[in-house]
């Protein structure tokens, strides 16, 4: 067993099978088992998708409100947003989030974001005039219009700051916009997406009329079915790559301080995972400190260690059903393995 080592240990959610917290509080608890004089920091972190809320609560000490809002078919449903002062971090999912139908209910024809919009002035009424959104995990393409039928929100937030954390560039329009691009995940047929695309040209052409800005091409105005290119447009918003602004706010680099390993993952890493995705934000900010990428599942394995993982850890086992794999007793005993796996 090597002498005593510091470990900072920096996932992201299994998405659909674990939160970052939880990953991490497994993979903290394996080693601390196998090497109990190894300083071990356990520090989960979000892109501006899924987990984003908690992580960022956490880091700014901050509290959980709630309010009824709409869901993505109209219905009421209790969202969650965070407070931290004058700040309050939103997760648009919270509202108008795949999580909340059914397979079935998915339709981007029909959902609305008009839930975002009432999250919002719910934060506003709390006090907030410092808005961190993360944009992710929506049902949604609706351009934002739903939140923008909301009355009196542009009101509402004419004097705050808005900043939208993402881990997107993509455009509102065109071959990498919104709908082209994300509608397919959230149940859109290829008619549909024409359709959404058409919509959505129209959504920029009333955004213009309203605010006096051209948004379609902006990096980031599809982010969340185009709810980025409604606050850009509406509130002027600035879009920040969503990891590089979670990992500030939790102070990676004080964390990463005199460590000699660091251990980050996800629930699938690919190609993508190298776009703004927290596993490269982690390698990014690293330094000359190795870092293990371990993820449930991984592809594109040449292009991931060309970017620099010093190495590359697959959880689960290429012939373990997804079904199976993301299943949480399952999922944490294959990270408990892995993990165990790379410590000598």
């Amino acid at each position: 067993m090597q002498s005593a080592m510091k470990i900072l240990i920096a996932p992201d959610s299994f998405k659909g099978c674990l939160p970052a917290r939880e990953v991490a509080a497994v993979l903290g608890a394996a080693v601390r088992e196998r090497c109990p004089d190894w300083e071990v920091v356990e520090l989960p972190l979000a892109d501006g998708g899924e987990g984003t809320l908690d992580v960022l609560v956490a880091a700014l000490r901050g509290e959980i409100r709630t309010a009824q809002v709409s869901d993505p078919l109209g219905r009421p449903v209790r969202a969650r947003f965070g407070l931290a002062g004058g700040t309050a971090i939103v997760e648009v999912a919270e509202a108008c989030g795949l999580q909340l139908l059914r397979p079935e209910e998915r339709d981007p024809l029909r959902a609305t974001t008009r839930g975002v919009g009432e999250l919002l002035l719910a934060a506003r009424a709390a006090g907030a005039t410092h808005f961190l959104v993360g944009l992710g995990g929506t049902a949604t393409c609706d351009g934002g219009s739903g939140m923008l039928q909301v009355q009196g929100l542009r009101e509402a937030l004419k004097d705050c700051k808005i900043e939208l954390l993402s881990d997107v560039e993509n455009p509102l329009v065109g071959p990498t916009g919104a709908a082209r691009v994300f509608a397919p995940q959230k149940g859109a047929s290829p008619e549909a997406v024409a359709l959404l695309e058409r919509r959505l040209e129209a959504q920029a052409d009333a955004l213009c009329a309203l605010a006096g800005r051209d948004v379609r091409r902006l990096p980031g105005a599809g982010a969340a079915g185009g709810l980025g290119a409604a606050f850009l447009a509406c509130f002027d918003a600035v879009c920040v790559p969503g990891i590089d602004r979670v990992l500030a706010a939790v102070g990676f680099a004080d964390r990463l301080a005199g460590a000699d390993l660091v251990v980050t993952g996800e629930g699938r890493s690919d190609s993508q995972t190298l776009q703004g995705k927290v596993p490269y934000g982690v390698l990014r900010h690293a330094g000359s400190v190795p870092v293990v990428l371990l993820s449930g599942r991984i592809a594109d394995r040449d292009a991931l260690a060309a970017a620099g993982f010093a190495r590359l850890v697959q959880a689960s086992p290429d012939d373990l059903p997804t079904a199976a794999a993301i299943q949480a007793k399952t999922a944490a005993e294959n990270l408990r393995r892995s993990i165990l796996s790379i410590i000598p």
